[in-house]
């Protein structure tokens, strides 16, 4: 009877299962296949040479001062989130507070990863474009948890055109 355990026990090997990291990772490059694709291979028209030049010369500033305009806004949103949840609540909006909250937060997060990105963007580096890329994702997602759903799409459409135009100039 013991063997008859220990056969059972060899038989029932855990199967070891990959990271959702991994699968996140795939989507992600996947997704930006289908862009790259879709805004500059069968775009129907294309940004000039020297206009993409003088967004990639540009664009490191413009972060720098947007970010700086963003900032209040993110804090006084998650501010005004905090103090109108209870009245919300008691209006039947339950999930106000909530997902006011996710949307401001990942707009942080969205905020930090374009600082991030700054000094990679005046280095025109790759990993830089990269990380402007995951940032248009963050803010992508947090339009969609906070409903903005037309505006979101449509920002995030014409955003995307914008970089994947100007990926070539970011080398390695």
């Amino acid at each position: 009877m013991a063997e008859e355990t220990k056969q059972a026990e060899t038989k029932t090997e855990e199967v070891p299962q990959e990271p959702v990291n991994a699968d996140i990772q795939g989507m992600v490059s996947q997704f930006e296949a289908t862009l790259d694709e879709y805004m500059v291979k069968k775009a129907p028209f294309h940004i000039p040479a020297n206009g993409k030049e003088f967004l990639v010369k540009v664009s490191p500033y413009v972060v720098l001062v947007f970010a700086l305009l963003t900032v209040p806004v993110i804090i006084a949103g998650l501010g005004l989130t905090a103090l109108l949840s209870p009245f919300a609540m008691m209006g039947g909006y339950y999930h106000f507070g909530v997902l006011g909250l996710i949307s401001g937060l990942l707009s942080l997060v969205a905020l930090v990863v374009e600082l991030t990105a700054v000094k990679g963007l005046f280095n025109r580096t790759h990993a830089a474009w990269r990380l402007m890329y995951y940032a248009s994702l963050i803010a992508f997602a947090s339009n969609i948890i906070s409903f903005n759903i037309v505006g979101g799409i449509i920002g995030s459409v014409i955003g995307w055109y914008i970089l994947f135009q100007v990926k070539a100039l970011y080398k390695n």
